[in-house]
């Protein structure tokens, strides 16, 4: 079974930094492609950033120079760095693992709020 744990959302002021954190369970880390969506109020999920299993990565237009994905497969984990935070980042972000058969597993999401 799948299990996403996100963690490290919070309120931060305009300009500030976070760093999220998913810690993956019940797959073979390593395999998958691994990435961060977000979903304002009133908007859909958009993805944010994706690393696949070979480390490459992609980002929203919106987020390119502002945040960066990594992972470490020795901690089964993926991290999103994100600076220069802007209001409208303001989101719930949740961890997303997608195997090469395309299956899409989601954890539970963590609240991000950039206000000052």
């Amino acid at each position: 079974q799948v299990q996403l744990v996100e963690s490290g959302g919070g309120l931060v002021q305009p300009g500030g930094s976070l760093r999220l954190s998913c810690a993956a369970s019940g797959i073979i880390f390593s395999f998958y492609t691994m990435a961060w969506y977000r979903q304002g109020p009133g908007k859909q999920r958009d993805m944010v950033a994706a690393i696949t299993s070979g480390g490459t990565t992609t980002y929203a237009a919106s987020v390119k120079g502002r945040f960066t994905i990594s992972k470490d497969n020795a901690k089964n984990t993926v991290y999103l760095q994100m600076n220069s935070l802007k209001p409208e980042d303001t989101a719930v972000y949740y961890c997303n693992a997608k195997s090469s058969d395309n299956r899409h597993s989601w954890g539970q999401g963590t609240q991000v709020t950039v206000s000052s």
